[in-house]
């Protein structure tokens, strides 16, 4: 059985982390396997969303510290190990223009935390726990901690969390931001897949549009904001799909989009 399966079924990819007997430490073979998937993911027409989830009562307990003593020889070493391939999921990341969930089934830390909060949008299940965990071993948060929890929760509470290495229950989670919904545990996988195919079922090409252009106006200003949209509205309302929510619309039927 691989430690990360990449599954695409009704218009979602899953990224399975399948190591429950380590709570879901991740490998260097799985954080290829990963990058892999979501550069996949990116071309193919089949997936409009995409979701990461844990095997077991684990999300992601952050690299497998064996697997990193074993290479971390050196500063220049472990930067590399860093910048060259534990990033890369990053940097995966940042070039999909598709949704990303994370489905947060169990603990999240250190990395594991990261690796949820560089998603767009974070499921938990009631038992889902987060922490920055890094300061516990005396080291910073090295996989985006210190860019996405801030703009997530704000820099007071995100630099609380990352020098305590306190943890966040579900319902802290969802009172903080953290979360965007929290479902029982024993509901949790139905939930997670509602939502994913709640998403699925959009017309893709605004999808995609919409969080380029959320992304995008983030680092930007009002003008150039509102220009760039004009110009993705231009193309979205020239596109079949559009027509064909519209006519869904008038017609109250459920529409059927295929991407053009």
């Amino acid at each position: 059985m691989a430690a990360l399966e990449y599954t695409v079924d009704g218009g979602i990819g899953t990224i399975l982390l399948n190591r429950p007997h380590r709570k879901n430490a991740f490998t260097f073979e799985m954080i290829e396997l990963w990058a892999e998937a979501l550069q996949s993911a990116r071309t193919d027409d089949a997936v409009r969303a995409v979701v990461v989830t844990g095997a077991g009562d684990a999300f992601c307990s952050g690299i497998d510290l064996d697997d990193f003593a074993a290479e971390a020889t050196g500063p220049l070493a472990v930067k590399s190990l860093l910048a060259d391939r534990i990033h890369r999921v990053a940097h995966a990341v940042e070039d999909l223009d598709k949704p990303l969930i994370a489905a947060v089934n169990g603990i999240a830390v250190g990395a594991g935390m990261d690796m949820a909060l560089m998603c767009d949008v974070r499921l938990l299940s009631e038992s889902a726990r987060m922490s920055e965990g890094y300061i516990r071993i005396g080291l910073v948060p090295g996989d985006g901690g210190c860019y996405y929890l801030p703009r997530i929760v704000g820099m007071g509470k995100a630099l609380e969390l990352m020098w305590t290495g306190e943890f966040v229950d579900a319902a802290e989670a969802l009172r903080l931001g953290l979360a965007n919904h929290v479902y029982a545990s024993a509901d949790f996988p139905a939930a997670w897949r509602k939502f994913a195919e709640r998403l699925a079922g959009q017309p893709p090409l605004a999808l995609r549009m919409i969080k380029r252009a959320a992304y995008q106006s983030a680092r930007t200003d009002v003008h150039t904001a509102l220009d760039l949209i004009s110009s993705h509205m231009a193309v979205v309302h020239s596109t079949q799909d559009a027509a064909e929510a519209m006519a869904a619309f008038r017609e109250h039927r459920t529409p059927v989009f295929e991407g053009r």
